[in-house]
């Protein structure tokens, strides 16, 4: 069993946070840009991530 930390994780292209691998990203991981469903809605932000 593999813990969350050896699992590959990318940073969210909206909110700017780092999220990790889910078993449903497993086919596309390459195209996964979003952490969540709510992220994809509101697409890439101007200011270019997180908020100060």
């Amino acid at each position: 069993m593999r813990r969350k930390g050896d699992l590959p994780s990318k940073v969210c292209a909206t909110c700017g946070r780092p999220f990790a691998w889910r078993r449903k990203w497993a086919r596309d991981w390459e195209s996964v840009r979003y952490c969540s469903e709510r992220c994809r809605r509101t697409g890439p932000r101007q200011d270019g991530g997180a908020d100060a």
